[in-house]
């Protein structure tokens, strides 16, 4: 039996989405990404062309890329429980994402998203 062409636009849909987000079964909403960035003043630390006190987001992207425990690790590290190392080489606890700002949710499409990049 020949499958449908529904069927066959199923499978190049989940195959896009696996592309679009590495390591992830679930792409990431860019649009909310940047919600979440803005919300919570990661601009102040991070940017996307220039670095400052904090890398720009693909010099992140392309640290974690392919680890097991790459989200897991960004997660913890924008929650305030990882370490930011700065550019005069002193470290201090990364400003987590207030709660009241960011659910978990929007936490976990940032961080795909970042590794997305």
């Amino acid at each position: 039996m020949k499958p449908t062409f529904a069927a066959c636009m199923a499978a190049i849909h989940l195959a896009a989405g696996a592309l679009l987000a590495p390591g992830s079964a679930v792409a990431a909403d860019e649009d909310a990404a940047r919600r979440t960035i803005r919300q919570n003043s990661c601009f102040r630390c991070h940017a996307f062309r220039k670095d400052k006190d904090g890398p720009i987001w693909s010099k992140v992207a392309e640290k974690y890329r392919g680890r097991a425990n790459a989200e897991d690790h960004l997660m913890r590290h924008l929650t305030g429980r990882g370490m930011a190392l700065f550019p005069d080489g002193h470290e201090e606890h990364h400003k987590a994402i207030r709660a009241d700002r960011a659910s978990p949710e929007e936490i976990r499409n940032l961080v795909r998203w970042i590794l997305s990049l």
